[in-house]
């Protein structure tokens, strides 16, 4: 599956947000950027426009698939899957995508980045009971436990992120054991377990067009 290699910074100014470096030293570095240059990149950026209802909407859609490191197609995908469940489909589809094994990786601190979650995942260092998985979008399940291979290099990497992040919160539907490196799903993620101000009934009006 394609994806996004540009920069992350100019994603963050557009949507007008910390997409990706909470956490971080907000006095250096890529976050400083973001707070030195508060407005959209590009030339014409700081002059007034009008934003319409559509443009609105759009917004919202890009902030989400940015979070989330997925292109228009694999949103869409995503959207349809989150329409034929049960319940609020922009809940649903928050869901989803948090319940995506790269993400899963990331939050439960095996990992320090999206993409270095992302490409431990597509060189084989993460199993789910017990079986080797190399599919960054693999859906994880309630119930499922998550833990990298016993391979020397792929316990050095994970022990490198795990002392990195020690200490950030962990969310009510993951079980994380710090020690033996595993990370169990105890649950459904919620509404409230997703940290992004994010509008997803917005995106729900505009993909249901």
């Amino acid at each position: 599956m394609a994806r996004y290699t540009g920069p992350k910074v100019k994603q963050c100014r557009r949507e007008g947000m910390n997409l990706f470096f909470l956490g971080q030293n907000t006095s250096s570095g890529k976050v400083g950027i973001l707070q030195r240059r508060d407005y959209p990149p590009g030339m014409h950026a700081q002059s007034r426009r009008k934003v319409t209802e559509y443009g609105v909407r759009l917004r919202e859609k890009q902030k989400l698939k940015r979070i989330f490191g997925v292109l228009e197609r694999q949103f869409m995908i995503y959207f349809r899957g989150a329409e034929r469940q049960r319940g609020n489909t922009g809940e649903n589809l928050l869901g989803l995508l948090t319940r995506r094994l790269d993400n899963v990786v990331l939050t439960a601190g095996f990992a320090v980045t999206l993409p270095q979650a992302r490409q431990m995942v597509n060189h084989g260092h993460f199993t789910v009971d017990g079986k080797r998985v190399g599919i960054p979008s693999f859906q994880v399940k309630p119930g499922q436990v998550i833990a990298p291979r016993s391979k020397e290099n792929t316990k050095k990497l994970v022990s490198e992120a795990v002392d990195i992040t020690k200490g950030a919160e962990v969310p009510g539907w993951l079980e994380v054991n710090g020690d033996a490196m595993t990370a169990t799903i105890t649950g459904i993620p919620t509404r409230t377990d997703f940290q992004f101000p994010i509008q997803e009934q917005l995106i729900v009006e505009l993909c249901s067009k």
